[in-house]
């Protein structure tokens, strides 16, 4: 599963896209400093992600949408189209197919 689909399971699973959710934990206090522990409680306990949908929304709530080019472009399971994740909902992803 590439990055960005985790994401778009993520705004599936809670009705949010990543940048509401990036929005509501800013509203909490979560940043760039806050460890994925609390943040995944948080996911887990509202919204009822597990570890893996966490960690996607862990990423772009602390490191932003870049993401790393190792599979950006390969034929893997994990390729990803960009090295910048679309945050912005699935719906509305230009690069999104179908």
């Amino acid at each position: 599963m590439s990055f960005q689909a985790y994401l778009d399971a993520v705004e599936t699973k809670t009705g949010h896209t990543p940048r509401e959710l990036i929005r509501l934990a800013e509203e909490r206090g979560f940043d760039a400093s806050t460890k994925a522990g609390p943040i995944l409680e948080w996911l887990k306990e509202d919204y009822g992600l597990g570890r893996g949908h966490g960690m996607a929304m862990v990423h772009v709530i602390t490191k932003g949408p870049q993401i790393s080019t190792k599979h950006v472009g390969t034929a893997g399971t994990h390729r990803d189209e960009s090295d910048t994740l679309w945050l912005d909902g699935k719906a509305t992803n230009p690069a999104a197919s179908g």
